[in-house]
């Protein structure tokens, strides 16, 4: 499939995802605070779910030889900018109430909320890419390569694959019971 041809499968493949996540209520900043106060944990399940339906489509076609996972692009891993990058991005979703998915599906609702949150996105990257000069040398610093779950603990795909599955159905377990609580 070419490049032209793969973008209406992935605007249908964003735009079922986007639905999705306004059918959710995760465009809605005070549903997605709610996880923050240990109160709701749609984000978690419905990102969740997501995360686990992904991995068992790309295992089972990989197994039934319908993709090669080998030529799957996986980013490299630089940790001491990712964290920092994942501090930033967690103050930000506190702060707004929204991640970048859920500000689009918001702006894209008409909420005023999720418009501000992306021109901060927006912003945000400009900014960076303004400062590249100057953070550069920090930016490609701690680089790890590119590995995956199974070429990090030695454990055969399938194991890890089995062991996400079963950790994604205790966590929902658990919130379903903290959920129950409060």
């Amino acid at each position: 499939m070419s490049f032209t041809q793969s973008l209406p499968v992935a605007f249908a493949i964003g735009a079922a995802f986007g639905f999705t996540l306004e059918k959710a209520g995760l465009g809605d900043a005070k549903k997605l605070a709610g996880q923050f106060y240990l109160k709701d944990f749609t984000v978690l399940k419905v990102m969740f779910s997501a995360i686990v339906t992904a991995m068992l489509g790309a295992f089972w076609l990989s197994r039934l030889g319908v993709i090669d996972l080998a030529a799957l692009y996986v980013p490299e891993t630089f940790l001491a900018p990712q964290i920092v990058g994942g501090l930033i991005f967690g103050g930000g979703f506190v702060l707004a109430g929204l991640c970048p998915g859920t500000s689009c599906v918001a702006a894209a609702s008409g909420r005023g909320d999720g418009l501000a949150t992306v021109g901060g996105l927006l912003a945000g990257v400009l900014l960076t890419g303004l400062a590249m000069p100057l953070i550069g040398g920090f930016y490609a610093s701690t680089a790890y390569g590119a590995f995956t779950l199974p070429q990090l603990t030695g454990a055969p795909y399938g194991a890890v694959v089995a062991a996400i599955v079963l950790i994604a159905l205790a966590v929902f377990a658990g919130v379903e019971r903290l959920e129950r609580r409060v």
